[in-house]
């Protein structure tokens, strides 16, 4: 946890739990159970139990409010802000800090979307400096996209990494952000970039700002981050909705440049 990070599309992260288990493909590979044993045998105090024992660190709480600057922060990125081990108090206690450190804002990314709604529901929706996300890596897991467009939030975005299969047709309405990945790691499952391609198209000809995060690899960098020549970056402009969209008529001009 701190204030730099090298996640592409973010700046700091925040780490009041640690500690996840695996509920589909997506997480087959996942990086933080190889970061565990790293962390562990540096000595962090926090990484000392098994990867896969979710542990609340109350301590941690408050580390926003030590950050007078804005900061992107990634929430929870070693373990899963919804995840059933950890408790609504638990949770209530994140959103009471991230109420009251109103300059940063805060990503919260999840797998387990019927929770991230549930919870919603039960607070009455979801400050407004929360980006709420949810972790999507084939057709089979789309149905999380529906829980997250029901959702009440303010910006709301997909990570679809690792993009393990094609996605299919995606109704992108409600949606500011998507965030496409490839895997890596040891036993990384290859992108077949024509998926990637299919989201990017569907993106741009929803108004939906699109980020390619990397083609993946056996390290993060080995496949590059170019999608047809180029790195898309593109982030939601969340005061100005739709400010990044694209018209029909541009999306049919960059699809034949990228054809020729």
């Amino acid at each position: 946890m701190g204030d730099k990070t090298s996640i592409e599309w973010t700046n700091a992260t925040w780490n009041w739990a640690t500690g996840c288990t695996k509920i589909s493909p997506g997480c087959d590979n996942c990086y933080m159970y190889r970061l565990y044993p790293r962390l562990k045998a540096m000595g962090n105090a926090r990484y000392k139990a098994l990867p896969s024992l979710v542990t609340v660190h109350e301590d941690l709480y408050d580390v926003p409010l030590r950050w007078r600057e804005p900061r992107m922060i990634f929430t929870c990125s070693m373990s899963d802000f919804f995840h059933e081990k950890i408790s609504d108090e638990q949770r209530d206690l994140a959103i009471s800090t991230i109420r009251r450190a109103p300059q940063h804002t805060y990503q919260i990314l999840t797998k387990r979307s019927y929770i991230m709604k549930q919870y919603g529901d039960r607070i009455g929706g979801f400050p407004r400096n929360i980006w709420l996300g949810v972790s999507v890596e084939d057709a089979r897991f789309n149905f999380r996209t529906e829980h997250l467009r029901q959702a009440d939030a303010a910006t709301k975005f997909l990570s679809i990494e690792p993009l393990i299969g094609a996605i299919g047709r995606l109704d992108l309405e409600g949606i500011d952000w998507v965030i496409v990945g490839g895997e890596s790691g040891p036993n990384y499952r290859p992108l077949n970039l024509d998926w990637a391609r299919e989201i990017r198209d569907q993106c741009l000809s929803q108004g939906v700002a699109f980020f390619f995060k990397q083609v993946g690899g056996a390290r993060p960098k080995s496949g590059g981050r170019l999608l047809d020549g180029q790195e898309w970056n593109q982030y939601p402009d969340v005061e100005n909705k739709g400010a990044i969209a694209i018209c029909e008529l541009e999306h049919e001009r960059m699809r034949r440049s990228l054809r020729n």
